[in-house]
């Protein structure tokens, strides 16, 4: 403007693909979507309470409207009689939440049972165990909703063998599952997994869990949108956290419009935390990007060469794992690794290795013609395991992040988490809740050369070693 002031309500911006959280001030300002194949298909964006355009008080802010966030203000008005307000930079659920692979599977974070055994000992596997079960019910009561149609299709999780290498630790992981923990998996060979279920080409088996649900991601972020502000959540869109003072027990988050000043807040930022929001969120996540792409439909002869009977979802065993999937209208999705920053999002080797990988799972798909491509940041936390915590017990600032890819379904429980603690209620005593994200310390400024060398690591241990 010409005399330098800030706009109460810029014009919408276009989506910026080189976006990168560790090196950009912030995620930008009344941004597009990103051109996901869930945005393109979902329909219009439901309605929102728009910008701040003054300054205002709430009874608790919540930063971020993806599914973390909307779901900690849909907890906080339905169980706790709170009215939240969410503060959404961009458009909503902009992040992550439209930008993943529309995968619920039973996990939160990266590490596996036998992992969580080894850290914590077996009781308190046991317990996470518990508690990521009781988070898959919440979710399925949540997406049961009238406000939510997201085209959900159950079926359990297939986690498949991309070597015949790794079926020893698969069926160690398999047992350990239903001795230890009581849980209904079960092995399948190739054969079984290729006559039934999937004819994935390099597959040496598979495990299945009974907990899987495909979801169309958008369709639930504005479900969840929907749901809340029928509860009586404000939705605010175009208004970053441009600055964050505390005074005593108050808060005041500066958005472009005006300031809102609350007592407590509520960080839902995952992958797209900006470095500058608040010491006790700055460098305690590594943000990984993530390629995803979608084909065009498929035909009936493509169909059945792939041999595609399920639309669960689907995982290999890499380390740097492809998710793939049928979807609804006979496209095949599917994502994996993509570039180290955003400068480099663009280039186009990320997407040939991810035709690549699709080829080899299915020769007949090799070079098909694609309705969709893009990328977006998760929020992989240093030591694998998210955290839904109070970080400093004198200040009224909560947050939930590091699901590490896994929180399109643990994201509905971690809300509701959040939810409880703002409202002062006991949560069970487990190590995700009752710690902060562990920071890189003095390793910070080399995170991205350490990834560097992990990838060229997980590359020879997953396909040559």
């Amino acid at each position: 403007m010409p005399d330098g002031s800030i706009p109460l309500c810029w014009p919408k911006a276009s989506y910026d693909p080189k976006y990168d959280p560790i090196v950009d001030a912030g995620p930008g300002h009344n941004r597009d979507f990103a051109p996901t194949y869930w945005i393109g298909t979902a329909g219009p964006a439901p309605e929102d309470n728009g910008p701040i355009i003054a300054d205002c008080e709430a009874d608790v802010v919540v930063i971020g409207s993806g599914y973390t966030g909307l779901s900690t203000a849909i907890h906080l008005a339905r169980d706790h009689g709170r009215q939240p307000v969410v503060l959404e930079a961009n458009s909503v659920a902009w992040g992550c939440s439209t930008r993943n692979g529309g995968q619920a599977q039973i996990s939160s974070g990266r590490l596996k049972r036998s992992q969580w055994i080894r850290r914590w000992g077996v009781d308190v596997a046991r317990a996470m165990h518990a508690e990521v079960a009781e988070a898959f019910d919440v979710f399925e009561a949540l997406i049961a909703e009238d406000d939510i149609d997201c085209d959900p299709q159950p079926g359990g999780h297939y986690y498949i063998a991309h070597r015949d290498k790794v079926m020893a630790g698969l069926r160690k992981e398999c047992d350990l599952l239903n001795k230890t923990f009581g849980y209904g998996a079960k092995m399948l060979s190739r054969e079984e997994l290729h006559e039934g279920h999937v004819r994935d080409r390099e597959a040496a088996g598979a495990m299945w869990e009974p907990d899987g649900t495909c979801i169309h991601a958008a369709k639930l972020a504005f479900g969840y949108v929907r749901m809340a502000r029928r509860l009586g959540a404000k939705v605010h869109t175009g208004s970053p956290v441009m600055g964050w003072k505390q005074v005593g027990e108050w808060h005041f988050l500066r958005t472009p419009g005006g300031v809102v000043k609350t007592r407590t807040v509520a960080v839902a930022t995952a992958g797209y935390t900006p470095v500058g929001l608040h010491k006790r969120t700055k460098h305690r996540l590594m943000p990984i990007l993530s390629n995803s792409m979608v084909t065009r439909p498929l035909t009936s002869s493509e169909l059945r060469d792939c041999g595609i009977q399920v639309t669960s979802p689907l995982t290999d065993t890499r380390t740097l794992r492809h998710y793939y999937r049928l979807l609804p209208d006979n496209r095949v999705q599917i994502g994996s690794r993509s570039a180290v920053t955003g400068r480099d999002a663009e280039n186009e080797k990320h997407l040939a290795m991810l035709r690549k990988g699709l080829a080899r799972k299915f020769p007949a798909l090799d070079g098909i013609g694609l309705d969709y491509s893009w990328w977006g940041w998760v929020d992989v936390s240093h030591d694998m395991m998210p955290r839904i915590c109070q970080p400093d017990a004198s200040a009224r600032i909560f947050y939930a992040m590091g699901y590490g890819g896994n929180g399109v379904m643990y994201s509905a429980q971690a809300g509701r988490r959040m939810a409880q603690m703002i409202a002062g209620q006991k949560i069970p005593d487990l190590p995700i809740f009752g710690s902060q994200l562990p920071s890189h310390g003095l390793l910070t400024p080399f995170r991205r050369l350490g990834q560097r060398m992990a990838y060229g690591w997980y590359y020879l241990k997953d396909e040559i070693l």
